[in-house]
């Protein structure tokens, strides 16, 4: 089994989701350049198999400090437990979830760990009753999963992502979610804004914009020599479009309609610029999207969902004690034009 050492220097990695491994490692390339690496929650006993499905990019990944493998077991802990449950029977209370018991299909199974039960084992069985009392759960076929509705096994993933977020300090990572099933992040859209007030944050999303090539079948070496060379630009622009999410969210309707032309104009400005710095390079047309949803919330407005799924009210404090902000987001990519897919 490789093991990568963290750097004593937070770096800011892709923590894809859903699925304890990508769904295109090609595609996952891409992501190298906006990124310090990328990080994946895979259960204990699925470690190894990270290299079996994916050999030829998990290894090189790996012995470049490049992939990170998080454990649900160590991770999802009593706190994150707490977080996780809590907002499942907040989203189970408003009854966005009550239609889906009378739909007939195929239930996915989900890691006990990544449901809490390493964290907090009570919590974790008294949702998981919950679940099924509702037709959305069923029994443990393996003793090591549960079979979850498809859209709560992916409701669980999405909210995962933004809980475990503080948590990739402990490793020397900030962890920036990302995926490339756009159904998800619309589902984190529709989760922040169950309970959004005026003044609990406006969920912002920015369009898909091509900011580069698709480097799929660019072999890695020629990525990572690239990377070296111009990463630093693209991972200034991967900041500047959550800069924007944030900026946008926190600001009321009519300042942010006044803000919004500059900024726009402004990230359109560096998407032209990535797109050309990569067609020089391999001559192809430009074909990688990248996009953000998010919100942000002012620790101030009492609003339940956001602050909970983005670190919980605990983390609500800055270095001086005082009330933070919090944020909850997913960056979306896409390759080879299939941004509406």
């Amino acid at each position: 089994m490789h093991n990568s050492q963290p750097d004593t220097k937070a770096r800011e990695v892709a923590f894809y989701y859903p699925g304890w491994i990508w769904h295109d490692g090609d595609s996952l390339k891409n992501l190298l350049l906006f990124f310090d690496g990328i990080a994946l929650l895979v259960p204990d006993y699925m470690q190894d198999l990270v290299d079996q499905v994916d050999y030829e990019l998990t290894v090189p990944l790996l012995d470049a400090g490049l992939l990170h493998r998080l454990k649900p077991e160590e991770l999802v802990d009593e706190a994150a437990t707490e977080n996780l449950v809590h907002s499942l029977a907040n989203i189970l209370g408003t009854g966005a979830l009550d239609s889906l018991a009378s739909e007939a299909t195929q239930f996915h199974g989900l890691s006990y760990s990544r449901l809490g039960g390493f964290g907090n084992r009570w919590l974790a069985d008294r949702i998981i009753c919950e679940l099924k009392a509702r037709g959305l759960a069923r029994d443990s076929e393996d003793g090591v999963s549960v079979p979850l509705h498809p859209q709560v096994h992916a409701l669980v993933l999405v909210l995962l992502a933004q809980i475990l977020r503080p948590y990739g300090e402990r490793q020397g990572l900030v962890l920036q979610p990302a995926t490339d099933q756009v159904q998800l992040v619309e589902s984190l859209r529709e989760v922040l804004s169950l309970q959004s007030t005026p003044s609990a944050g406006h969920v912002v999303a920015t369009d898909f914009a091509t900011v580069g090539v698709d480097l799929s079948h660019v072999p890695l070496d020629e990525v990572l020599s690239f990377r070296e060379e111009q990463g630093a630009s693209y991972r200034a622009y991967a900041r500047s479009v959550r800069s924007f999410m944030r900026d946008m969210s926190l600001l009321d309707e009519k300042a942010r309609a006044e803000a919004q032309k500059d900024r726009i104009e402004e990230i359109q400005d560096l998407e032209s610029s990535l797109s050309r710095r990569t067609q020089d390079c391999w001559k192809r047309p430009a074909s990688f999207g990248l996009s953000i949803a998010g919100a942000a919330w002012s620790a101030l407005t009492g609003d339940f969902i956001g602050p909970l799924i983005s670190g919980g009210q605990e983390l609500l404090r800055d270095q001086e004690g005082s009330p933070a902000d919090c944020e909850a987001y997913s960056y979306l990519f896409r390759a080879k034009r299939r941004f509406g897919a």
